[in-house]
């Protein structure tokens, strides 16, 4: 069986001959041709088809090595991909970590109760800025996808909400914890600003790798385009401990 994946680490469109874990453990660990780092990718309807990819063509071409083994990779699409897919041929959303421990999560039909307070969003693809916001993870998806009130606008966006504890009420007193977050004075600084004055976004991190700390992940990932936004919750730390403690251990190396 020949299936097609998503990845947003680095955007592209894939066939492979490889099942999720597998693939997962592959696009994670690396190759001789390829560096070593963590992988997130949809895994995508095999019969999804748009005119804007070869996907016969790459199909066709994903055949066994002359040795019998799985092909495990051939590129599609790698530029601007995710706008391009149908939201519902996204099937479940995986995590690989550095060493090839993969997780899946599905979609549910629901997004997470908003909370108030600060949040923090790490988009993924197409863009990858860390930005700090009053919004809740709706109303920023609304924002930059379907009701821009600036000329800054995506087609379509993954992206997630990333912790920030006490400094979600607290920006200046609360206690900074466990959180991994690189110039923590820069981020408080940012937040006291939203605090105080009337934006709803500001900008953290504009040159934000596109890899995250899994630990840090709030509640799940979203994606979503002009028609649809799809939400994919994750575990939390207790029941990723007892039901995928060997993925959770591989996360917080």
């Amino acid at each position: 069986m020949v299936h097609l994946y998503l990845s947003l680490v680095p955007e592209a469109l894939i066939a492979s001959m490889l099942d999720p874990e597998e693939f997962g453990s592959y696009y994670a660990v690396g190759t001789k041709k390829k560096s070593s780092g963590q992988a997130i990718f949809f895994e995508v309807d095999p019969a999804f088809r748009s005119k804007y990819f070869r996907i016969e063509e790459g199909l066709s071409r994903c055949v066994p090595h002359e040795d019998g083994s799985p092909k495990s990779s051939i590129y599609i699409s790698v530029y601007r991909v995710l706008e391009h897919v149908d939201i519902s041929a996204l099937g479940k959303l995986y995590l690989s970590t550095q060493d090839g421990r993969t997780l899946g999560l599905d979609a549910s039909d629901e997004v997470p109760a908003m909370n108030g307070g600060l949040h923090l969003y790490k988009e993924i693809v197409p863009v990858t800025p860390l930005v700090a916001s009053r919004l809740n993870a709706v109303e920023f998806f609304d924002l930059i996808v379907r009701n821009p009130t600036s000329l800054v606008t995506l087609p379509a966006i993954a992206f997630t909400e990333l912790r920030l504890g006490e400094l979600a009420e607290d920006p200046e007193m609360g206690e900074i914890g466990d959180l991994p977050y690189s110039n923590m004075d820069h981020l408080r600084e940012v937040l006291r600003d939203l605090k105080t004055k009337p934006v709803a976004t500001k900008m953290v991190d504009r040159a934000s790798p596109a890899t995250l700390a899994y630990r840090t992940v709030q509640n799940g990932f979203y994606v979503g385009n002009e028609s649809a936004l799809t939400f994919y919750p994750m575990p939390s730390a207790d029941a990723l401990k007892v039901n995928n403690y060997r993925w959770w251990r591989s996360a917080n190396m």
